[in-house]
């Protein structure tokens, strides 16, 4: 995405698109990072081709989590593990036997989910790719490593390896020892707005860009800078980025790691200029985007638009199922595993596609509110609209049954969140705007038109019909399973 940025200016147009494809090598599932890697270049080469090779700036986030483990001449061991390899399995049953789930939720706000960095890296522990490893860097640190040489390990995305004390925004070294990892693998911590260096020369002759050419840290955890993105007036709001995943929550000024708080299954990820985004990861649009994969394999392909008309013309609140269920994450066949969920809860099984779309939506539209309610609830933080920002944006089925679920307005837009909260942390950085995050988001509303949707009940659901629904899945304060 190149982006334009200043008073009263915010603009951004995407020069390249590349896909991301996990690759299966025997029983492992990687990321192809040297695909993504050249994607990059590709794009950062599209950039040059449009502004006569000049940048004033480039930023990098991506998803959270997942790393790469370097050598000590600095070379790749290997292709990063996906957060979704069964590697994990099992494995926090053998943290909490050596650090109760209480305590590790105590000391870094973390909320539990099985592919948790300090799972994946317990997880690993004994190989000889570890072994042979002196830095891990997460992937939009990689990234960034290769384009500039320095090496550094951005704080937002830290804060999601479950090894940094939210208080402190620091490492935590009693986490690292009592589990026997090496925080010495990872670099130097920086924030947002840091200098990560400037484009390598190698990277500017493959590229055409002019240097020098600085790289800017911004909120690398991808959600991070989504939730600067959230063009929202005041603190007395509640967001929803929607992708693959749904983050739901508050933003707060502290972390909040109350035992009422860790069995919610909240987590205190660390946020842009101080803040905490104290929020719930729910399954998102990855059980669509499954949905329409299978059927696609299955010779049943349709348009997305007229799944969409068809599901809103079904009928609401049928069948519903825990979009937390830990049974969703991995890839394959998500149509009957959504049927299974719903036979197993005593609901009837979706029969066409238009059903169990609806299905999906209904049930993301229940995990939006009580994600919602249990953010106001345990952090006190009033809220009196919503705010969706991300993918989602462009599914106003799923955005009028949150307001609907809610029972509160929500405010859609824009859909480019994560690349315009980049953009501004950068362009701040950069001197071209100033201010905090208030003033960021002002331009944002300035220069972007949104869309609001209020709880009208469109489709004819009530409260107390949202109420019933929810008892069905079988949510326990909205939690998945975890080790207790």
């Amino acid at each position: 995405m190149l982006g334009r940025a200043g008073p009263g200016v915010l603009e951004l147009t995407e020069v390249h698109r590349f896909p991301n494809r996990p690759v299966r090598t025997g029983a492992t599932l990687h990321w192809d990072i040297l695909a993504l890697y050249c994607g990059v270049l590709d794009g950062l080469r599209a950039a040059a081709a449009a502004t006569d090779g000049r940048l004033a700036g480039i930023g990098i986030d991506s998803w959270a989590v997942d790393y790469g483990l370097l050598d000590a001449s600095g070379e790749l061991l290997g292709n990063p593990v996906h957060y979704r390899d069964d590697r994990t399995k099992g494995v926090a049953e053998r943290v909490a036997a050596v650090l109760p789930a209480g305590e590790l939720y105590a000391a870094t706000g973390l909320q539990y989910l099985p592919f948790n960095t300090v799972y994946q890296l317990v997880a690993a522990d004994g190989t000889p790719q570890l072994a042979a490893a002196r830095q891990a860097l997460m992937i939009p640190d990689l990234i960034s490593y290769w384009l500039t040489g320095r090496a550094g390990t951005e704080i937002t995305n830290a804060s999601t390896t479950q090894l940094v004390d939210p208080r402190t925004r620091d490492w935590s070294p009693t986490v690292a020892r009592r589990l026997g990892i090496d925080l010495s693998l990872f670099p130097p911590l920086r924030a947002p707005g840091d200098g990560a260096g400037t484009l390598r020369p190698e990277v500017l002759a493959e590229t055409g860009l002019t240097g020098p050419v600085p790289v800017i840290v911004v909120g690398s955890h991808d959600t991070a800078s989504a939730v600067v993105g959230v063009p929202a007036d005041g603190d007395d709001f509640a967001y929803v980025a929607t992708g693959t995943w749904s983050l739901a929550g508050v933003e707060l000024p502290a972390p909040v790691l109350g035992e009422a708080s860790r069995r919610a299954n909240f987590t205190n990820e660390l946020g842009v200029d101080g803040t905490v985004r104290y929020l719930r990861n729910i399954m998102g649009l990855w059980l669509l985007q499954e949905c329409l994969r299978s059927w696609e394999a299955q010779g049943r392909s349709q348009a997305l638009p007229a799944l969409l008309d068809a599901a809103a013309a079904a009928a609401p609140l049928r069948s519903v199922v825990d979009a937390s269920d830990p049974a969703f994450i991995a890839p394959g066949d998500m149509p009957r595993r959504i049927a299974e969920a719903c036979l197993r809860t005593g609901q009837p099984e979706p029969r066409t596609e238009a059903e169990t779309v609806r299905c999906v939506l209904d049930s993301l539209a229940l995990a939006h509110r009580q994600a919602v309610e249990d953010a106001v609830r345990l952090s006190g933080r009033s809220v009196s609209r919503v705010h969706i920002v991300g993918g989602g944006v462009r599914n106003p089925l799923l955005c009028r049954l949150t307001a609907e679920a809610t029972g509160l307005p929500v405010v859609t837009g824009p859909a480019e969140a994560a690349a315009f909260g980049n953009l501004l942390v950068q362009a701040r950085a950069a001197g071209a705007v100033t201010g905090g995050l208030g003033d960021l988001r002002a331009l944002l509303r300035t220069t972007h038109e949104l869309r609001v949707h209020e709880p009208r009940g469109a489709s004819g659901t009530t409260r107390e019909a949202w109420d019933e629904a929810a008892s069905r899945c079988g949510r326990a304060e909205g939690a998945s399973a975890r080790p207790r």
